[in-house]
């Protein structure tokens, strides 16, 4: 191999004589280096498009796979064109099958994608595509970034699942990581530089190039070559693979030198921009948006995110760094500490608006109640927080819930809607958590005696019309199909008129829709006065409670119902700012632990105006 001006190794092999090619599809290829010390170390090309390990004796053996196949993938469908608000359904291939063991790309295609799309998600978010070390780092440290992960299939297979997403009308994004790199000499990027302060690493030396949590490198985002790779990296999933756009990992990580440990991030801007600011990975991310909507224009690139960073999600052109969205990690990390730490009767509905609302009016984020991190070992899905191992006895339909699957069928359901009503301009799910899915998740390891019981999905839960799964799976589908239909996601009118921390109560408008949500363990409401924005006709288009949902359809106001909203109310429902003047009030019927969605259907006749 040869070394240019840039520090970049390279050598052509040409094709033999014949025309035929030296290096064929499928082979086995490795780069061998010479150390300074004069020993020799095998490592896999750092462009590789394929990798294997095979597990042997004396170790694992790590192959590069030279990948050009005679005839190049057939693609059938176009991609759908970039949906009005994002529906995101969070996805793991290998843990995708109802059988403990490893799933294919084809097998997730075939099975899981026609899933989703009937569950009125209209894109599919996957993690763990890029190879990675470590099975159970859910795909977090990746070793060769250009490569698709070998252990549920070939590159070919990965545009088959995303050339029939395309078909079912889903976009796909793939789980981008370019925060970190695995630590890994032996199959990754790590060691190429044998340790030595040269300044042709892909990663900063020292304890700057050292992620100490994580156990991983930190690219060098100064470094053009750094930049040409990584860029590089970007269109070539775009391209190749035919993504839809990403979910950027660990970009807090990336936006300051102290990654983000142990900061708070209260919302100053000196914690913003200052002397922790990673300019230069700042830069990267502006480079890389832009080359992003550069290649395709409708592509979807959101940032996860938990700092908050101003204009992280405004244009570059604005001087912004790019992202179309962020992630609102804040309000998973709240219900979660929720449910640990207090009882349902003493949540506070104005803390609870104010984590759902905290976002900057012209920075797009994506809600989500829980998702992939909540549903590891050491935590727990929010279905099994609240009825934890009653889901092994009380599931049962054809028999009467008890008190903990009562409350906790509730509160999952109420949780959920209140998270897509007001937490974001997008909404996310993670694979499994719609229906309940119990248990946690445990991927194979030495402490578990290398077990896939805990690491697979159990689709024939939701499938079983006798068990409350389904009754879990209902809801989530119709309230998506509730978000078709009037569309709130991206609807500007967002608006909090109620909080009632006594009565546990939060009144709000979305969109079109007035929703109300009782979170009061004992509270069963009836004829409760709410602010409306205009007087009318309503009608109650969703509530939590019916009965296809699981609910207590015999506290449950019949659908279709008229009511009246009446002119003016208590102090005209004066809100904390002039222009959230309520103008009536609408009595409702709201049983506990629900919620209920209403809309404008008409005028008073003449004689009720």
């Amino acid at each position: 191999m040869e070394r240019d001006t840039w520090g970049v190794w390279s050598v052509r092999v040409p094709d033999l004589p014949d025309g035929s090619p030296a290096i064929p599809h499928g082979s086995k290829v490795k780069v061998q280096l010479r150390t300074r010390d004069g020993g020799c170390v095998d490592r896999i090309p750092a462009w590789i498009r394929y990798a294997t390990v095979e597990p042997g004796r004396m170790g694992a053996a790590y192959d590069g796979i030279y990948w050009d196949p005679p005839v190049p993938y057939n693609w059938q469908n176009a991609s759908p064109p970039a949906p009005r608000a994002l529906r995101i359904y969070e996805a793991h291939v290998g843990m995708s099958s109802a059988d403990p063991r490893c799933a294919s790309y084809r097998e997730f295609a075939d099975n899981v994608l026609p899933r989703i799309a009937a569950g009125g998600y209209n894109t599919v978010q996957l993690m763990a595509i890029q190879e990675h070390s470590y099975y159970a780092s859910f795909g977090y440290h990746v070793t060769n970034f250009f490569a698709v992960s070998s252990r549920s299939g070939t590159p070919e297979d990965v545009k088959y699942l995303v050339d029939k997403a395309h078909g079912l009308g889903l976009r796909v994004l793939l789980d981008l990581v370019h925060s970190h790199a695995s630590n890994n000499k032996v199959d990754g990027l790590n060691g190429y530089d044998f340790g030595q302060d040269s300044g042709d690493s892909y990663f900063h030396t020292g304890a700057r190039g050292y992620h100490s949590q994580w156990d991983s490198r930190c690219f060098r985002y100064d470094n053009w070559e750094v930049q040409r790779f990584l860029l590089s990296n970007v269109h070539f999933w775009l391209a190749e693979y035919r993504f839809d756009g990403f979910r950027f990992d660990g970009v807090t990580s990336m936006l300051y030198n102290h990654h983000g440990i142990g900061r708070g991030f209260s919302g100053n801007y000196s914690e913003y921009f200052g002397y922790d600011t990673d300019v230069d990975a700042c830069v990267y991310l502006m480079l890389a948006n832009d080359l992003i909507k550069r290649v395709n224009p409708q592509a979807t690139v959101i940032a996860e995110d938990v700092s908050g960073m101003p204009t992280l999600c405004r244009p570059v052109a604005e001087g912004g760094i790019g992202f179309d969205a962020r992630l609102a990690m804040a309000v998973p990390d709240h219900w979660i500490k929720l449910l640990k730490e207090r009882r349902d009767e003493h949540w506070v509905m104005h803390e609870l608006v104010t984590v759902l609302c905290n976002r900057r009016y012209t920075e797009r984020a994506v809600a989500y109640s829980e998702s992939h991190d909540q549903a590891l070992v050491g935590d727990k899905a929010i279905a099994f927080w609240l009825m934890d191992q009653q889901m092994y006895s009380g599931m049962s339909a054809l028999q009467p819930a008890n008190d903990v699957i009562r409350r906790g069928m509730a509160l999952h359901k109420v949780i959920r809607a209140v998270t897509c009503v007001l937490g974001g301009e997008g909404y996310l799910n993670f694979m499994g958590n719609e229906f309940g899915h119990p248990e946690w998740i445990d991927f194979p390891r030495e402490g578990n005696g290398w077990s896939y019981h805990h690491c697979r999905r159990r689709w024939d839960l939701a499938d079983a019309e006798h068990l409350r799964y389904a009754q879990l799976l209902a809801f989530d589908k119709g309230l998506l199909e509730l978000e078709e239909h009037f569309k709130w996601l991206d609807h500007r009118h967002q608006l909090v008129s109620l909080a009632n921390d006594q009565d546990q109560l939060i009144v709000a408008e979305r969109g079109d829709l007035l929703w109300v949500f009782n979170f009061s363990p004992t509270g069963d409401y009836k004829g409760y006065a709410v602010p409306a924005p205009s007087a009318g006709l309503y009608t109650k288009v969703f509530d939590t409670e019916e009965a296809r949902f699981g609910g207590d359809a015999a506290a449950v106001t019949p659908a279709g119902a008229q009511l009246v909203a009446s002119p003016g109310g208590p102090d005209a429902w004066v809100g904390p700012y002039k222009q959230d003047k309520r103008d009536a009030t609408l009595l409702v019927d709201v049983p506990r632990r629900s919620a209920q969605a209403y809309v404008r259907c008409g005028s008073l006749p003449q004689e009720a105006a």
